[in-house]
């Protein structure tokens, strides 16, 4: 049996709102619903490959997701999603760098101290995002100020 999905939630899908308003089940939104790309960002000159497998780099900050193709919005399981930010003392460092996968559903998740501003940048954590048969992606999350858990979907566009 299918599952209803409010209409304000393929609406948010269509123009591009992600996360908020994700069912809280974490059903995925109908496979006839297209999801608008992640906006992609620059890699910046602090990425570093192969960063270690965990999950973990700090607590305090909490970040959550689905990984999913635009075409469809189905989740991708085993997507490589990166991680780096900042340190406590505004400084990137190898004790900040993490690779998680995600899961059969397409859902991460990563545990980080609170970002530290630095001069000329907000808080925030860079992601970068591969899986066969889509384009990479390199973006950030800005989490807000206070935050203890924040979502972050990311949608890839598939390689044609």
């Amino acid at each position: 049996m299918r599952r209803a999905v409010p209409i304000v939630m393929v609406m948010a899908s269509l123009i591009g709102l992600r996360g908020s308003l994700a069912p809280a089940d974490g059903q995925a939104l109908t496979a006839q619903a297209s999801c608008a790309p992640t906006h992609p960002d620059l890699l910046g000159p602090y990425y570093k490959p192969n960063a270690p497998m965990r999950s973990m780099v700090g607590s305090g900050h909490v970040l959550l997701g689905t990984v999913r193709s635009a075409s469809g919005c189905a989740p991708i399981a085993g997507a490589r999603i990166e991680f780096w930010l900042t340190g406590p003392g505004g400084v990137y460092t190898d004790d900040h760098r993490a690779t998680v996968m995600s899961g059969a559903r397409g859902q991460y998740r990563f545990e980080s101290s609170f970002p530290a501003p630095y001069p000329g940048a907000s808080p925030h954590i860079h992601v970068r995002v591969r899986a066969t048969g889509y384009r990479a992606l390199a973006t950030r999350y800005f989490p807000k100020a206070g935050q203890t858990v924040g979502r972050f979907d990311l949608v890839l566009v598939p390689v044609r």
